[in-house]
């Protein structure tokens, strides 16, 4: 690592004297120091000691522009000198209007309402209590259960959290949770060799399938990720799991929920990810690069069929009483005002067509790597996942913390990449140059050898 200046090494001090930092083992730091950030700027985060990093990673997924964008920070200053908040219950303002036009306008069809919440595991519990909410309204109380994809992640809080499937996360609170029901989905990892993609996504929806036959008079929704696992290791399916679950869910009349906040905003190379499957959920959870990676900020579209089982008089106590402190803050809905601008003008989407190509092409540098057991890329998501051996898959045991092997030897190359275990994966802001993507790939390939090879 970098040599540490005294002013970082105050601020490191200060720091692990009162901040419990997220995701951490935070004993981790009397070996590996913090990094104080003094600023950002474009794909770089540079720390007080002056060190640049490029932000493979886009600071969590939410970055989507690039760190001090000109745009979106003079959205906020004009905001900030008009209206800062106000509540949303009685009032309103013309940011959250303009926004939740622009939301309907952009996602797919019957989606016209919009649900504002802070963060996405909050975006999760409104679409879990409403659908919930919803069969209760209209006489279906026997609908309580809510089904889910092995692997799948939805965020941190009880609800969300009992609806995700990754151990990690999971395990320690399992007596606090919900009992959901968890089906394998169509992971590409666990493809047989030379399967046809299509038959493969038929026999894994074969469960679902099951599920949904057996006790969808129980159930209240599905709630997936599309295309993409983000948390659950970069797994990654392909559409036509969406297109047959849609098509289940009508079947056997329950809702499907569509937990875009990760891959949603061009991520997957699709505005949304369900667009690849030509599917509309019932929910759409959006969240992270909605403000550009900004300020916090949550939403759920849902359809004015869900919306109307609400609408009636105040003492049939049908209201959606849910509320946030700071929903629909106008500061974070200016935020992403800008950010959806900068998605018109810029033709974001088609331009970054050329920055895909260019990750698929520089992926190539890992085909047939003896501890490489999988590659994978949807859009702007790319992913490798370290073995022992390519042709077992044989994992690596994760006590030996191959993962943060890479981290280190990635950051001591200017490069942040926060791997989930064992996989590196590479989700950068959008305004990445080609060349900056060779460099990523370059340090990820360095990363690998430093991490499997015994100390």
């Amino acid at each position: 690592m970098f040599e540490h200046s005294p002013l970082a090494e105050e601020l490191i001090k200060r720091d692990l004297a009162h901040v419990w930092h997220p995701c951490t083992q935070m004993k981790d730091h009397q070996q590996i120091p913090i990094i104080p950030i003094a600023k950002g700027e474009g794909i770089w985060l540079q720390d007080v000691d002056g060190n640049k990093y490029i932000d493979a990673i886009s600071s969590w997924w939410v970055n989507i522009f690039g760190h001090a964008n000109k745009t979106i920070s003079a959205a906020i200053k004009k905001q900030a000198d008009t209206l800062e908040h106000v509540l949303l219950a009685g009032f309103s303002h013309q940011p959250v209007i303009d926004l939740s036009e622009q939301l309907v306008e952009l996602t797919p069809d019957p989606l016209q309402r919009c649900f504002y919440a802070d963060n996405g595991s909050s975006a999760i519990e409104v679409a879990l209590k409403m659908s919930f909410h919803y069969w209760k309204n209209i006489g279906k109380e026997n609908k309580q259960k809510f089904v889910t994809l092995k692997n799948s992640y939805h965020g941190e809080t009880i609800g969300a959290l009992s609806v995700g499937d990754v151990e990690l996360y999971k395990d320690t609170y399992q007596p606090l949770l919900m009992d959901v029901l968890a089906v394998p989905g169509a992971d590409s990892f666990n493809m047989e060799e030379g399967e046809d993609t299509e038959e493969y996504v038929t026999r894994m929806f074969a469960p679902m399938e099951e599920v949904l036959q057996q006790q969808h008079d129980t159930i209240c929704a599905v709630v997936v990720e599309p295309l993409v696992q983000c948390a659950g290791y970069m797994r990654m399916y392909d559409a036509r799991y969406l297109s047959l679950l849609r098509q289940a869910c009508d079947r056997y009349n329950v809702h499907l929920i569509a937990d875009e906040i990760a891959v949603g905003f061009g991520r997957s190379g699709t505005m949304f990810a369900c667009e690849q499957a030509n599917i509309s959920p019932d929910f759409m959870c959006l969240s992270k690069g909605l403000t550009g990676g900004y300020l916090p900020l949550s939403v759920v579209l849902t359809t004015n069929q869900v919306y109307d089982a609400f609408y009636d008089d105040y003492t049939t106590l049908k209201a959606f009483l849910h509320s946030h402190s700071y929903t629909g803050n106008p500061l974070a809905c200016a935020a992403a005002l800008a950010t959806l601008g900068i998605f018109h003008r810029e033709d974001t989407i088609n331009r970054n067509q050329n920055l895909i190509n260019k990750i698929k092409a520089e992926s190539e540098r890992f085909e047939g790597h003896p501890n490489i057991g999988h590659i994978r890329q949807t859009g702007m998501i790319f992913a490798i996942e370290m073995v022992k051996d390519r042709r077992t898959r044989e994992p690596y045991p994760w006590q030996e913390r191959r993962g943060l092997k890479a981290y280190q030897h990635a950051l001591n190359n200017h490069v942040l990449l926060r791997p989930l275990g064992n996989v590196l994966y590479f989700m950068p802001p959008y305004v990445i140059e080609p060349d900056q993507i060779e460099l990523v790939l370059e340090v990820m390939e360095e990363a690998v050898q430093a991490a499997i090879i015994d100390d």
